[in-house]
């Protein structure tokens, strides 16, 4: 973390816990990743409904509007691939949300990118993320 981050509450969400994805986690459980994939492709410019934890994030980045300086930052990481992803950085800046920054995983668990964003909490749907995230000393929760 760098000096000017010192004081930055610094949140790491995953996409499924940012945005209603269970349509397209439907798809990845019953036809795989490759259908998964082609699925988001073709639905890019779809809007994506919001999930559990969009007010908590859309809060606290709402903080930073009424301070003189950004004290929030919310990084997305997520198991999607750059491709699969785009439909989800297209809803963020549809919903306008203040998110700069990510690491797509490519269907991995995106819980070691959390160290080189300085994250101090993740939230995410996915349990064993989130155990790892513990085990490895990160505030973490579902």
């Amino acid at each position: 973390m760098t000096e000017s981050d010192d004081h930055k509450l610094v949140l790491a969400i995953s996409s499924r816990a940012l945005f209603d994805l269970r349509d397209s986690h439907a798809v990845y459980m019953a036809e795989g990743v490759e259908a998964y994939r082609k699925y988001q492709i073709e639905h890019e410019d779809e809007i994506l409904e919001r999930g559990d934890a969009f007010t908590l994030v859309e809060k606290l980045l709402n903080l930073n509007a009424s301070l003189s300086k950004a004290r929030v930052e919310v990084v997305l990481v997520s198991r999607n691939s750059a491709d699969t992803g785009l439909r989800v950085f297209n809803s963020i800046q549809h919903y306008g949300l203040d998110i700069a920054r990510a690491a797509f995983a490519g269907g991995r668990s995106p819980y070691p990118y959390l160290a080189a964003f300085g994250c101090h909490l993740f939230l995410s749907t996915h349990a064993e993320d989130v155990r790892s995230a513990l085990d490895a000393g990160f505030a973490a929760a579902t």
